[in-house]
């Protein structure tokens, strides 16, 4: 089993998602909008909207509040707008970050990204510096309620590439291409309620570091996180 970072950083934030619920929403408001105004705003015509709401409902935002960004993506035409922009670097001891934004001014966002780095002794990189050590798959998360069989089955049937089990979870990894039908075939096991359900970028490889060198990435990481226009942060440190 490949191993990845993800759904360890998944549950050191659960602290943060509870006290910071607001701002979660409010990345989560501004990524659906992006999508139902880029592509149909019916979700069952537009895949990358799918993911989104799909993202936003692990997240336990309310429906009216996921109802209501992609109502106004339909209402606007001209005025409010964001741009898609990639930052890549290194955090200390080497570790590969991958920050995705979405803004609507990047001569403001680009100088807070460098600066995060700067204080936090790392270093802003070029496009494509760490880019490719990350790799685009989907990522299904649920509790370990389940029959473990009965999960793994399923899912390597519709075509999973990898099953990890947790002290309380399962964790199932697939392409981006098939993560719609792993998921339906999970939801056929009567599963309705995912802990992560996006397609998202996983490290390839992940570097170790012990549990001081671990915070000082992590301040790093939280730092970019706590930027408004920064909607993901990918690293490849196993925590």
């Amino acid at each position: 089993m490949s191993g990845h970072s993800k759904w360890s950083t998944i549950k050191r934030k659960k602290g943060a998602i509870d006290a910071e619920r607001s701002k979660i929403f409010q990345k989560l408001a501004k990524e659906l909008f992006v999508a139902a105004k880029s592509g149909d705003p019916d979700p069952n015509n537009n895949p990358s909207l799918r993911m989104v709401i799909d993202k936003a409902k692990s997240a336990n935002m309310p429906n009216s509040n996921i109802e209501r960004a992609i109502e106004k993506a339909k209402g606007s035409k001209d005025g409010e707008s964001y741009e898609a922009v990639r930052y890549e670097g290194y955090g200390p001891f080497g570790v590969a970050i991958m920050i995705d934004c979405l803004t609507d001014n990047r001569n403001r966002t680009a100088p807070m990204i460098r600066s995060a780095f700067t204080k936090k002794n790392g270093n802003l990189g070029t496009d494509g510096s760490v880019s490719y050590l990350f790799e685009r798959k989907g990522l299904i998360i649920i509790e370990n309620t389940i029959d473990e069989d009965k999960v793994m089955e399923a899912a390597l049937d519709a075509g999973a590439i990898d099953f990890k089990v947790n002290d309380d979870s399962y964790e199932i990894i697939t392409t981006s291409d098939n993560f719609f039908d792993v998921k339906k075939k999970i939801e056929d096991l009567g599963v309705t309620e995912f802990i992560a359900s996006e397609v998202t970028f996983l490290a390839n490889n992940t570097i170790s570091l012990d549990e001081e060198q671990t915070e000082k990435v992590m301040n790093l990481i939280e730092t970019l996180e706590d930027i408004d226009d920064v909607q993901e942060v990918y690293h490849n440190l196993d925590i």
